[in-house]
């Protein structure tokens, strides 16, 4: 009976902290109101339209332009780029690239995703993605990973026939995240978001009389920026902690035996 209540409490225990864990596996970003989506697109870094993670973006553009949008990704978050390119009635074959790049202006690797196709002539439309690696809270100056803060997508044409060059286009850009969860956290965060104007910002918040504007970019996950430090690592941590101390009270439930040895009586007696 010992070992049975043990048990139920071990399992018991793991039930209750695997809870919050299952609730950081869903994606993170939610749908926004598409009335309020982004209908343009930027021509360069610093004219990068603003992008809600959720939102589908649309824009119309000419064949040889560069489309540039922005969005923010939190620690945490691995982020995953779509964005559709609907072509001209006629055309020839032409290749198209979707590029992100952090807030260093970093161009980051595609975990996963076909972030450069070729369309064939008689194609009406190209799909493209990219599935960034997780945003991580803290990272050494010389890695490449990818930090929280503003992020850069640009989508242009890379190879085409000059005849091609300047015919009208419409694309359609989505950015969407999954929570990682505990399993990508790291020890330590950044002191600042990746985001442009934010040294400018903290500047101004310190001197109230400076004339320095407002920050470039206004946008930042929901809730705001997280501080780094708290994950599920800590419940599954506490988790085991206290697995391992009832593991020490069932090990030592059976081994100690039933008590006392009876005494047993000398020979002779």
């Amino acid at each position: 009976m010992r070992i049975r209540r043990v048990l139920s409490t071990a399992l018991l225990m793991a039930g209750l902290a695997a809870t919050p864990a299952m609730a950081d596996s869903s994606p993170s970003a939610s749908p926004s109101d598409d009335s309020s989506a982004p209908t343009q697109a930027g021509t360069s870094f610093r004219t990068a339209t603003e992008l809600d993670q959720g939102q589908e973006a649309t824009a119309s553009g000419s064949t040889g332009d560069y489309l540039y949008w922005s969005f923010a990704a939190d620690a945490g978050q691995r982020p995953t780029v779509k964005a559709t390119v609907k072509l001209p009635d006629t055309h020839a074959g032409q290749t198209w690239q979707l590029d992100v790049y952090d807030g260093l202006r970093r161009r980051q690797a595609c975990q996963y995703g076909a972030a450069t196709r070729t369309a064939a002539q008689d194609a009406t439309s190209l799909d493209l993605a990219c599935t960034l690696r997780t945003v991580r809270a803290w990272s050494e100056t010389w890695a490449n990973d990818p930090l929280p803060g503003t992020y850069y997508v640009r989508l242009t044409v890379v190879d085409l026939q000059s005849s091609d060059l300047g015919q009208p286009v419409s694309t359609e850009v989505r950015v969407d995240s999954k929570d990682i969860g505990g399993s990508a956290a790291v020890d330590g965060s950044l002191a600042e978001p990746l985001t442009p104007g934010i040294a400018a910002k903290s500047a101004s918040d310190e001197d109230s009389s400076s004339s320095t504007s407002a920050a470039l970019s206004s946008i930042e996950p929901d809730g705001g920026w997280s501080s780094g430090w708290w994950s599920d690592r800590w419940v599954w941590t506490a988790v085991g902690g206290v697995l391992a101390a009832l593991a020490g009270i069932g090990g030592y439930a059976l081994t100690r035996g039933s008590g006392r040895p009876r005494r047993v009586p000398p020979p002779g007696m």
